[in-house]
């Protein structure tokens, strides 16, 4: 099966996968504040309204999106080039619960927007303001809050990446060996990262567990570290770079971007059941620059934003919609790597119950 057609929760089979009135229409709103209460584009006017009242605040505050994570330092480019919007990058590298504590302990200077996994999202509900992008009908109902307090943005599989000069990986298993010393990190905090417990749910799933069962992959990282093989940091583009973590756990499209900097590395995707996953995009409802914060979600919901992701090599939720409309990058759709096991997904009771368990168990087995 190739991953760049299988989508979760579509029902259409792909080969291998009211207008409202203007918040501004009274003499006493203003743009600026008709961005802090609409819930979409509509409510505003329009997007022409929506843009002016972006325009106005003139700041965006987002956070934990790497330069090299699904093209992301291309997009905030594009975005700034396009509205000539200032964006404020706040922690690159944190996990999507830390993203969302950030909303509560940063106040006037967190963030606008949040981009994180299903279990971080659907227990801060109360977060975040409902919106629902001028797309929102390509986006499958089963990937997003009705009434837009949450939405899939894009997606991908679970992978490992290593330095080929050092290492050679064929399973899952081979990283419990003896050449693997020191050498094999996850992503992420296994307690705050989606990527980190994606990551743990592949482990076992190659170790006998299922998708309502974690616990496999927890007991084998407990062993990994038994036999001197964890490395306790997480992995970023700056370690890989610099050797210290030379096998990483990692969504494929974050794992591929790595060549750059190591030309030996190399991308394994297991040839079992391969775990995807979606991400998740949520407007802060405290956001210090409401406007803004919507107009980004338009901004990643178009045509020219759903296709920067498909160039980081990640899946594009409006994928099928857009394919059908013939506004897909067909190149960047070509270039995508093939996998050749079988795509599986947690469901959003899944995910919660999995990082349950890992709150429960992961430091009692990794110390």
């Amino acid at each position: 099966m190739n991953w760049r057609y299988h989508i979760r929760g579509v029902g259409v089979a792909v080969a291998a996968l009211v207008l409202v009135a203007a918040c501004g229409s009274s003499g006493n709103n203003t743009t600026a504040s008709c961005g802090a209460s609409a819930k979409s584009a509509a409510d505003c006017g329009g997007m022409d309204a929506l843009v002016s009242a972006a325009k106005k605040e003139g700041n965006l505050n987002v956070i934990a999106l790497p330069h090299d994570w699904t093209d992301y330092g291309q997009i905030i480019d594009a975005f700034k080039a396009k509205y000539g919007i200032a964006i404020n990058e706040i922690s690159p590298n944190d996990g999507s619960q830390q993203e969302v504590d950030k909303i509560k302990s940063l106040g006037s200077r967190g963030p606008d927007v949040v981009d994180v996994g299903t279990a971080v999202a659907l227990k801060n509900t109360d977060l975040f303001a409902p919106y629902q992008v001028t797309t929102w009908k390509d986006i499958p109902a089963s990937q997003k809050e009705p009434t837009g307090l949450w939405f899939q943005d894009y997606g991908g599989f679970m992978s490992i990446g290593y330095d080929s000069s050092k290492v050679t990986v064929t399973s899952i298993n081979d990283l419990l060996g003896s050449s693997f010393r020191g050498k094999v990190a996850l992503p992420g905090n296994a307690l705050l990262s989606n990527q980190a417990v994606n990551s743990i749910m592949a482990v076992s799933l190659a170790n006998g567990g299922s998708l309502d069962d974690i616990s496999k992959g927890v007991d084998w990282f407990h062993t990994l570290k038994k036999n001197g093989n964890w490395v306790p940091v997480i992995g970023t583009t700056a370690t890989v770079k610099a050797g210290a973590t030379p096998v990483l756990f990692e969504w494929s499209y974050n794992a591929l971007t790595h060549v750059t900097d190591v030309p030996t590395w190399k991308v394994y995707l297991p040839s079992g059941n391969v775990v995807g996953s979606y991400y998740n995009q949520a407007i802060s409802k405290t956001a210090p620059h409401p406007a803004a914060a919507r107009l980004w979600e338009e901004f990643l919901f178009s045509d020219v934003g759903q296709n920067w992701y498909l160039k980081g090599g990640a899946l594009p939720i409006r994928l099928v919609a857009m394919t059908t409309a013939g506004s897909i990058d067909k190149a960047a759709l070509a270039a995508l790597p093939p996998v050749n096991g079988t795509p599986v997904f947690m469901s959003d009771a899944q995910s919660t119950a999995a990082s349950a368990y890992l709150a429960a168990h992961w430091a009692a087995a990794i110390g």
